[in-house]
């Protein structure tokens, strides 16, 4: 079940009203604000004929408590999505060979708004995300993500393991990030059929999870840390795919 939702920030309200207009019902804006950027999104709340209601500062902060909300706030319905029993059809209609990106329980929602705006900028055709042991899509992630959670089809599935198990048996290779693997994410083929595979905070790829990908690839540390946060990661992963799958010195 699907609920209304409040988008915040200009990027993400902007986004939302740029690719997704139909979905904001209502658009509040501070009443004393009145720059060029928030002119934009007025802008293009008029031309999608979004109801617009200036308000004090205290009903923006009570709308999205605890956070930056610059000044707008988007109400609006349900978030259409991509649910698990539609995957097989998505990806039978991409008329190229799939790029996903599939995270293994990242929990914090800057982290997994950070990492879907990597996923946008590299291309990637959806996100899949377990329900349980995940960040919800709400508002700190929205707002993070920069208009991305607007983009990117984002998978929410009950169980993992099993849409693993569908991904490989539809032809896709299931690469894991893992700083263990002996092999470097720059030693693969990354230009076909593709999930990069990326674990949580801490703990990474759970076992299960690690037992389902075709291999497992690691990032070269060339310093005195010896893991990254999973969103950098993530982002690295994904443009070293875009890369290869630009045509650009792809491994042998």
């Amino acid at each position: 079940m699907t609920h209304a939702q409040r988008v915040f920030g200009l990027h993400a309200v902007r986004g939302l009203l740029q690719r997704h207009p139909a979905r904001v019902t209502l658009l509040l804006v501070l009443e004393s604000r009145s720059d060029a950027r928030i002119e934009e999104v007025l802008e293009l709340a008029e031309k999608a004929n979004v109801p617009v209601r200036r308000v004090a500062r205290q009903e923006l902060d009570e709308r999205a408590p605890g956070v930056s909300h610059q000044g707008v706030v988007a109400e609006t319905g349900s978030s259409p999505g991509l649910g698990e029993n539609d995957l097989q059809a998505f990806l039978d209609a991409l008329e190229r060979p799939p790029f996903l990106l599939v995270l293994d329980g990242v929990q914090d929602p800057h982290n997994l708004g950070a990492c879907l705006r990597s996923a946008d900028a590299a291309g990637v055709d959806a996100v899949i995300i377990p329900k349980d042991r995940s960040a919800p899509l709400n508002a700190t992630v929205r707002k993070v993500a920069c208009g991305a959670a607007e983009t990117v089809p984002v998978i929410r599935v009950t169980n993992l393991a099993r849409i693993l198990r569908l991904l490989r048996d539809s032809g896709v290779w299931l690469y894991g990030a893992a700083g263990d693997a002996p092999q470097t994410l720059y030693d693969v083929d990354l230009s076909g059929p593709l999930a990069l595979v990326l674990g949580g905070e801490g703990k990474g790829l759970r076992r299960l999870t690690r037992e389902h990908c075709d291999g497992l690839v690691s990032i070269p540390m060339a310093g005195s840390v010896s893991s990254l946060n999973v969103s950098v990661a993530t982002g690295i992963c994904l443009f070293e795919a875009r890369r290869q799958r630009s045509g650009a010195n792809r491994p042998a």
